[in-house]
């Protein structure tokens, strides 16, 4: 299967530079049907990742900017009163779409911020009792500002536990930002990238994913961490079911990308800071020390 992404992956580190793990943690969560939450500082690539995954996906993609006085109709959308057909309509905000940017999604208030919780969830909108379903694939990339900039409203446990994985990109390397200070404008780049994967394709990587086998012993060592991370003072809070699950799928989705087909505990190890980090301390983007003390204490199967 690696040999199938491969394309995809070099062609997303030549606009996304220095920067190969964050790229195959956030194609890993796009093949395990997850939403993934890019936090960092404004102007390091969050929302030019986010179109280039789009564009080599081939995906219908629409950024919508969360502002403070945002509304869920902005997002979802609202009916309308036809006056020739004397009925109300609805018409379709840009959350109808195959994979939507939440820019900047912490800017906005939590009633807005509130319009994605179901759309995360079920794939569906809820509009005057009436149930829309959403495009397929459907992915949400929400971005964010460090929480201690000014303006920001912090997402609430529920809505950040929907979010498969959080990563943050940081500044590039100096061999990096030399090539990009030289090169072209990165929006240029995207808009000559092809197609890499057709969402068809993309359908059976999600697919093969859960066809990845997981034996009794990993399953052993996967509680384990599940255990430890209830039973630690490190944390208010530990993984809860969906988190269990989240750790689950990130973990087949990596050992797929690495040709793998079944589990080993370093495929858990990858994907744990990035799936586990946000929702064992929300104010925090240090995942590798949040996840530190579970790989020092929790011995492999």
């Amino acid at each position: 299967m690696e040999n199938t992404l491969t394309p995809l992956l070099n062609a997303a580190n030549q606009i996304i530079l220095g920067k190969d793990r964050q790229i195959r943690l956030a194609v890993c969560c796009l093949i395990a049907k997850g939403h993934l939450l890019i936090e960092d500082i404004p102007g390091v690539g969050k929302t030019t990742l986010s179109h280039t995954l789009a564009r080599l996906f081939g995906l219908d993609y629409q950024r919508i900017q969360f502002t403070s006085d945002i509304l869920p109709a902005d997002i979802i959308g609202s009916s309308v009163f036809d006056a020739e057909r004397h009925e109300f309509r609805f018409h379709h905000g840009p959350i109808f779409n195959q994979m939507i940017l939440a820019d900047e999604i912490n800017r906005s208030t939590p009633k807005a911020q509130s319009a994605l919780l179901e759309a995360m969830e079920e794939e569906q909108v809820t509009v005057e009792g009436q149930t829309y379903p959403l495009p397929k694939p459907f992915f949400v990339i929400a971005t964010q500002n460090p929480s201690h900039q000014i303006g920001t409203f912090p997402l609430p446990e529920s809505q950040l536990d929907r979010f498969l994985m959080r990563i943050e990109l940081g500044y590039p390397n100096r061999e990096a930002e030399r090539a990009l200070l030289l090169g072209k404008q990165r929006h240029k780049i995207i808009a000559e990238l092809p197609v890499m994967l057709t969402p068809e394709q993309l359908d059976e990587l999600q697919q093969a994913v859960t066809e990845v086998y997981v034996s009794p012993a990993l399953l052993d060592y996967l509680q384990n961490i599940i255990d430890f991370s209830r039973q630690s003072d490190e944390f208010a809070a530990g993984l809860s079911p969906r988190g269990g699950l989240a750790l689950l799928t990130a973990s087949k989705a990596w050992a797929l990308m690495e040709q793998r087909n079944a589990v080993i505990p370093e495929d858990v190890q990858a994907v744990l800071p990035a799936v586990a980090g946000h929702r064992l301390k929300a104010g925090s983007t240090d995942a590798a020390s949040i996840v530190a003390p579970i790989l020092e204490n929790v011995p492999v199967v």
